[in-house]
C-alpha cells in the first residue's frame, strides 16, 4: 500500500527511490538531490530557479506538499509562491519516479504580475567528481548529436551550447541520459565560482537579458533523466550506522600558507583585549584595500598601517586605480614615504576591470619599486576566479597571483556551501597551471561575496535589523568554524601560498567589536565576544610555520577535518557539518591525544572566555591500534592533539 503523506510544510529532507536510483528531496527549497545509483553520484542536483534583473534568486515559498511512495517508486507534487516586491510568480511542481530508474521532474508555472528577469526555469546539476573529463554525447536542439567530454580543467567558457540532451556512461553496462524540455539549455563550469558541479541551465546568455515577463504569461518545463541499459546487479550502498572515517596520511605534507585577515569595514579601533586576542593568532599579514580615486583613502591607509604595526604583522595592500592612474600612484607614493607601512605584497586591480591588464602592473611596478623592492607585486582577479580564468595577467611580470573565494554566489544553503570546499583545491591548481606556477594568494575568503574595494564606513547604519548586506548569521556559528576549517585544508593542498580571511572584527569578523547598546541589542551581539572562527584560526595560528598533512574524510558532506605538524607536536581538527550526531573512527594516530570539543553544549564559554576554553583538555586517549573512536555533536569541532613522546600528558596521567 503507498505511503501518503500531505503537508503544507515539511521540514525533513525526504528520501525517494525509483527503481534502482535514490535521491532526496528538500522541502523548503523544492531541490532535488543526490541522484545516486549505489554510492555512484548521477546528478548533483535538479531545481527551479526565479531570479530578478539582477540575478538575484528569488527565496521559494513550497507548500501543498503531497507525496505518494513505495518501495522503488513515487510520485511528489507542490505549489511555490516566489515573490519579492514586484514580484509575484507561482508554480506548480511535479516529481515521479518509476521501478525503471526514470525521474521526472516538471514545472508548470504563471506570472501573476509584470517585472524583469534574467531567468526563469530549471537548472540541472552534474557532479564534478564522477564527471569531469568523461565523455558524453550532446543532443542539439536541431537534432545534431555532438560527441564531447565534461572538461578536465576548469572550463572559462560554456562548454556545451543549444543542448536537447546529454548522456553519458554511468558503469560499464549503464548510461544516463538527462533531457531537457521547454526552453534552450547550456552548460557552464561552475567550478569558476567555487560550487561543485556542471550546471546545464535555461535561456542562452547569448539572448537579451534582462527581459520582461508580462502578467499571465506561462513557463512549462520538464527534466527527463532516464538509465539506460543493462542493470546486471544492485548497486551497493554505505549504511550510515557503519560511522565515518578520517585517516590521517603523516608522509604526504603540504605547506601551511601565510594567513591573515581583512580590517574591519567599521570605523572602530581595536580594544586592547581584541589586540591580545588577535596577536595569540600568530597572524602573517592585515589586507586594507585603498581606492586610490576616493580622496579619503589616507585616513583608511594611516588606521592600517597602525593596527598592523600594533599587531607585529605586515600589510597586504589591495590598491585600486581608477580614471588618472599616474596621478593616483604619485599622490600615494607621498603616502607611502610619509607614514612607511611594513608591507608584505601589492595586488594591483583597476576599478574598471574584472581582472588586471598588463599596463596597470606595468605602471604600479614603476612606483612601487622605489619604496621596497622585497614586497611581491600580485594582480589578478578582484571579484571571481572566473574573470582571472578568463583574462590572465602576465606572469613574467608578477611574483603572485591573486583570486577571492565565496561559496554563495549561486546558492546560500548549507549543503550547497559544503559542496564548495574540494573545489578550492582545484581551482588553486588551475591557477598554477595557466600562471606558470606563480604563487597564489587566495583573498580574500569571506561567506557573502564582498564589494571590491571594501567600503570603510565611519558612521554604520543601525537602522534596519541587519548589520550588513554583506554579513551573514553563520559567520558567528558552529557551522562557519566548520567550513573554515574545511577551506584550510583544501588550499593548502592546493598549494596557495598565502589566505587572507574575514574582518578582524565586526559582523563580518572573527570577534565582535565594541558598539552601542541599542545596536548591540537589537542584532543581538556583545562586545568582546568571539566568533567559533576564532578559535580554529587560534589552532591554525599555532602551527605557524608547519605543514598540513594529507587526510581523507569517507563521507567529506558529513565530516571534514584538517591535520597539522610541526616538530613532534601533531593536531587534528575535526568538524561535523551536519544538524546530526556522528560517529567517527580517526586513523593515522600513533600517541596518547588530548581531546577538546567545541560544541552547542559549551560554545557560550568558549566565546565569551576563550581564554578559558582553550585551557581545557576535555579527555585524553590513547590510539589502539592507531585508531580513536569519538561522536561528534550536530556542527561540533573536536581538536585532538599529540605529542610523539607524550611528555606534555604525563603530568596528567
Amino acid at each position: 500500500m503507498a505511503n501518503r503523506e500531505k503537508n503544507s510544510i515539511v521540514e525533513r529532507p525526504l528520501i525517494l527511490r525509483a527503481g534502482s536510483l535514490s535521491m532526496l528531496f528538500e522541502p523548503e527549497l523544492a531541490f532535488l538531490r543526490y541522484i545516486c545509483f549505489g554510492n555512484r553520484e548521477i546528478l548533483r542536483g535538479i531545481y527551479a530557479a526565479v531570479r530578478d534583473g539582477a540575478w538575484g534568486t528569488i527565496t521559494p515559498e513550497i507548500s501543498n506538499i503531497c507525496l505518494e511512495a513505495e518501495q522503488d517508486h513515487f510520485k511528489l507534487t507542490f505549489d511555490v509562491n516566489c515573490w519579492r516586491k514586484e514580484i509575484d510568480f507561482f508554480w506548480q511542481g511535479s516529481i515521479t519516479g518509476d521501478p525503471q530508474g526514470m525521474v521526472v521532474y516538471s514545472m508548470n508555472g504563471m506570472a501573476r504580475s509584470g517585472f524583469i528577469s534574467n531567468r526563469i526555469g530549471f537548472c540541472v546539476l552534474h557532479p564534478i567528481q564522477e564527471c569531469a573529463g568523461r565523455a558524453c554525447l550532446v543532443e542539439k536542439v536541431d537534432g545534431k548529436l555532438e560527441r564531447g567530454r565534461f572538461p578536465e580543467a576548469i572550463s572559462p567558457h560554456q562548454p556545451f551550447l543549444n543542448m536537447r540532451a546529454i548522456s553519458y556512461e554511468v558503469t560499464p553496462t549503464i548510461s544516463a541520459q538527462v533531457r531537457f524540455e521547454g526552453d534552450i539549455f547550456e552548460m557552464e563550469d561552475q567550478r569558476n565560482w567555487s560550487d561543485a558541479s556542471f550546471k546545464t541551465y535555461c535561456t542562452p546568455l547569448s539572448l537579451p537579458f534582462p527581459f520582461e515577463v508580462a502578467p499571465g504569461q506561462n513557463f512549462k518545463q520538464t527534466i527527463t533523466l532516464r538509465l539506460k541499459g543493462t542493470i546486471n546487479e544492485i548497486p551497493t550502498q554505505v549504511s550510515p550506522a557503519a560511522g565515518i572515517s578520517f585517516q590521517v596520511y603523516q608522509d604526504v605534507r603540504f605547506r601551511l600558507p601565510d594567513i591573515g585577515l581583512q580590517m574591519a569595514s567599521h570605523s572602530r579601533p581595536l580594544q586592547e583585549e581584541e589586540l591580545t586576542r588577535l596577536k595569540k593568532l600568530n597572524l602573517h599579514h592585515l589586507r586594507v584595500d585603498l581606492n586610490l580615486s576616493d580622496s579619503t583613502y589616507p585616513k583608511i591607509f594611516a588606521r592600517a598601517r597602525s593596527e598592523a604595526l600594533s599587531l607585529g604583522i605586515f600589510l597586504e595592500i589591495a590598491l585600486f586605480l581608477g580614471q588618472s592612474p599616474d596621478q593616483e600612484l604619485r599622490a600615494f607614493i607621498k603616502e607611502l614615504q610619509r607614514i612607511k607601512p611594513k608591507v608584505s605584497s601589492w595586488l594591483i586591480f583597476h576599478l574598471g576591470e574584472n581582472s588586471t591588464s598588463e599596463k596597470w602592473i606595468t605602471l604600479a611596478r614603476d612606483f612601487l619599486s622605489e619604496y621596497d623592492g622585497q614586497a611581491k607585486i600580485g594582480a589578478g582577479s578582484h571579484q571571481y576566479f572566473v574573470d582571472l580564468n578568463r583574462s590572465h595577467p602576465p606572469a613574467e611580470l608578477l611574483s603572485l597571483v591573486c583570486y577571492p573565494v565565496t561559496p554563495q554566489v549561486h546558492a546560500s544553503d548549507n549543503a550547497s556551501i559544503i559542496e564548495t570546499l574540494p573545489i578550492l583545491a582545484q581551482m588553486a591548481e588551475n591557477a598554477h597551471h595557466f600562471m606558470g606556477g606563480i604563487p597564489i594568494a587566495v583573498t580574500p575568503v569571506s561567506l557573502k561575496p564582498r564589494p571590491a574595494p571594501l567600503i570603510y564606513s565611519d558612521e554604520p547604519d543601525w537602522s534596519g535589523d541587519s548589520l550588513s548586506s554583506w554579513a551573514d548569521v553563520r559567520q558567528s556559528s558552529l557551522f562557519g568554524a566548520g567550513w573554515t576549517l574545511g577551506t584550510l585544508k583544501y588550499l593548502s593542498q592546493g598549494g596557495v601560498e598565502s589566505i587572507s580571511y574575514y574582518e578582524t572584527t565586526g559582523p563580518e569578523g572573527i570577534m565582535e567589536s565594541s558598539m552601542n547598546m541599542r545596536a548591540m541589542k537589537r542584532a543581538k551581539l556583545f562586545p568582546g565576544k568571539v566568533f567559533p572562527i576564532y578559535h580554529v584560526l587560534a589552532d591554525v595560528g599555532e602551527y605557524a610555520g608547519g605543514m598540513v598533512l594529507k587526510t581523507i574524510s569517507s563521507d567529506p558532506l558529513t565530516l571534514e577535518g584538517l591535520a597539522f605538524i610541526k616538530g613532534d607536536l601533531l593536531t587534528v581538527i575535526l568538524a561535523n557539518l551536519t544538524t546530526k550526531e556522528i560517529s567517527v573512527a580517526l586513523t593515522g594516530l600513533k600517541s596518547q591525544a588530548s581531546i577538546r570539543y567545541l560544541s552547542r553544549d559549551n560554545a557560550e564559554l568558549a566565546c565569551t572566555n576563550p581564554e578559558a576554553y582553550r585551557a581545557q583538555v576535555d579527555e585524553l586517549r590513547r590510539p589502539e591500534t592507531g585508531l580513536i573512536h569519538l561522536k561528534l555533536g550536530p556542527y561540533s569541532l573536536a581538536h585532538i592533539e599529540t605529542i610523539q613522546s607524550n611528555r606534555k600528558f604525563n603530568h596528567l596521567i
